[in-house]
């Protein structure tokens, strides 16, 4: 079997690092970026090579552009090329009221969140485009059901972000749908990951659980299932779509 190559982008915890498990498991090898937590992302990577997968470390914080031109630059040198990349980096910049952020944490937010996604696909698109001579690809945009509740009283920010990321994977699809290159979006509800307590709100699982007309948040796994299907052939013909996997939210 010919291996594909994927980029994850936040691959060392939640939902990324599922991500990466999982799809080093379906055939791929895979480039785990990371920001901080190097332990972490070791521990990612020990567990890709375990399912056969040649696996790349790249540290990177996607809020940077010259990190990301760095980022690609090392998929190029490790391996050669890239067959599907996954956007999954993103920060929510905490939990408070519009009234409250600051013109520095806004930045901040969008540099990782909307811009540093879009530098992303840009740089995957000269790599898997027949337009570049490529053999095409395919890129699932980490969102989320933020986007469509708008998130009151909890980052609005955020939720502004995640919209422009729905957005932003409509328009791309389309401009590079005859060019071999499907991008989709997956978009979680409340997930079993730290993003909440790294928010300061590690009771907000247990809080939110009962909202939700399954009874319970989902596991990171559940939600890399979605991304790797869209990643594969069985989602051949779906292109522009938004994927939602919040438990009937």
């Amino acid at each position: 079997m010919t291996r594909r190559t994927v980029l994850v982008t936040g691959a060392s915890r939640g939902i990324g690092a599922a991500c990466a498990q999982l799809l080093a498991e379906r055939g791929y090898d895979v480039v785990i970026n990371y920001l901080h937590n190097s332990g972490a992302a070791d521990d990612v990577a020990k567990a890709c090579r375990s399912a056969g997968a040649a696996v790349v470390l790249a540290q990177a914080d996607i809020g940077i552009p010259a990190d990301v031109e760095r980022l690609f630059e090392t998929v190029d040198a490790e391996l050669g090329g890239l067959d599907a990349l996954v956007n999954n980096a993103g920060i929510t910049g905490g939990f408070h009221r519009m009234d409250e952020e600051t013109p520095e944490m806004l930045a901040r937010l969008n540099a990782v969140n909307v811009v540093g996604l879009q530098q992303c696909c840009g740089h995957a698109v000269r790599r898997m485009s027949t337009l570049y001579g490529g053999a095409g690809g395919a890129i699932v945009n980490i969102s989320s059901v933020a986007a469509y509740t708008g998130s009151p009283g909890e980052y609005v920010d955020y939720a502004g972000s995640k919209a422009a990321v729905n957005t932003i994977t409509l328009g791309l699809a389309r401009e590079v749908a005859k060019e071999g290159i499907r991008v989709n979006v997956v978009a979680p509800g409340l997930t079993e990951t730290d993003i909440h307590a790294d928010g300061g709100r590690p009771e907000r699982l247990v809080e939110l659980a009962p909202r939700i007309p399954l009874g319970r948040p989902a596991k990171p796994l559940e939600v890399a299932r979605a991304v790797a299907w869209l990643l594969g052939d069985e989602a051949s013909y779906v292109t522009g779509s938004i994927l939602n996997v919040t438990g009937g939210v």
